[in-house]
């Protein structure tokens, strides 16, 4: 869904990105809010205003996303879905220095080697463009820290996205009235079509937030890390397909680098993934093996064989521990 919403927001011109983001934020409300209200799901609003530290959070993911959706959509909308796409594949690597610099995570030698090849790609776009490429290094930051706060809130995506559109909803309507007192609102000039389609992206924003928003309590940072390489993929397509943007030679090798650190990670996560399942069958064969049956009783034999093992089989176990929130 993700890699598609580059078609829609086109859609809503003449709307400037601020009224659109503001649109945005108010009708994400509305549509979350009826589906609280269908599943009777309200339990959970007292408990969080009982914690500060949840309604930090949840704050900080309603700040982030509204800097992520603005320069989003005013990246689309001016011409710029390319690097907007190269901000989801840089995406993954933020991740993983998030991880390094705030969660104290230890990475294998590969995903030193992706972070490097990936600074190399900043550094190759920066100095091929004459800037750093700012608006891929916002959307990717943004949403890395999106997801992080999510993580440590571990509310239920639908909850933790009516939450968020709560705490934005004040300012976006507010501004939204401003804009028609001023008569430079475009909601309600431009025919009910327009209308309609500046209200659906509320549903165009919840759908795919409340899946990635149920995901991050609910998977590693590994898993949600590799499957965020097909919404860019998608985007780049249109970008160059469709929308026909250029590709100068730099931007190829830019690219082409970030690709690169993308497929080591990719090659280090099934590696890692394929040792684990070997553990894994490892421990079940030691238990299977070990434990005592009604004819047998335990011997100083096997005692030993099992002091022996457990050694073994407890470093395997520390693997996937050490990778799972790294990518």
């Amino acid at each position: 869904m993700w890699g598609l919403v580059p078609l829609f927001w086109p859609l809503l011109k003449p709307a400037g990105a601020t009224e659109i983001l503001a649109h945005r934020m108010t009708w994400s409300l509305v549509v979350v809010a009826l589906a609280l209200l269908v599943l009777k799901r309200w339990a959970w609003l007292r408990e969080l205003l009982r914690d500060p530290r949840k309604l930090g959070l949840v704050a900080l993911a309603a700040v982030v996303i509204s800097v992520n959706w603005g320069v989003y959509i005013w990246s689309v909308n001016t011409g710029r879905v390319i690097e907007a796409s190269l901000g989801y594949f840089i995406n993954p690597l933020v991740t993983i220095a998030i991880g390094v610099l705030l969660l104290k995570e230890r990475l294998r030698p590969a995903q030193w080697a992706a972070v490097g090849v990936g600074l190399s790609a900043v550094l190759v776009l920066a100095i091929g463009h004459g800037q750093p490429p700012w608006i891929s290094l916002v959307l990717a930051f943004s949403f890395a820290t999106y997801g992080l706060a999510k993580k440590k809130a571990n509310i239920d995506g639908l909850e933790s996205l009516a939450a968020e559109t709560a705490i934005l909803f004040p300012p976006a309507l507010g501004y939204l009235v401003w804009l028609t007192v001023q008569g430079d609102a475009a909601f309600g000039t431009e025919g009910v079509g327009h209308m309609a389609l500046l209200a659906a992206s509320g549903l165009v924003t919840a759908v795919p937030l409340v899946c990635f928003g149920a995901a991050a309590i609910r998977v590693p940072l590994s898993t949600l890390g590799l499957l965020q390489y097909l919404g860019p993929i998608l985007q780049f397509l249109l970008g160059v397909l469709y929308f026909r943007e250029d590709m100068p030679a730099e931007r190829w090798a830019g690219f082409g680098l970030v690709w690169l650190a993308l497929m080591v990670l990719t090659w280090d996560a099934l590696r890692t993934a394929r040792r684990t399942s070997k553990a894994a069958e490892a421990l079940r064969a030691a238990a299977a093996t070990s434990a005592p049956t009604p004819a047998t009783a335990t011997t100083p034999a096997t005692a030993s064989a099992l002091v022996e093992v457990e050694p073994v089989t407890q470093a395997r176990s520390e693997t996937p521990a050490q990778a799972e929130p790294t990518t």
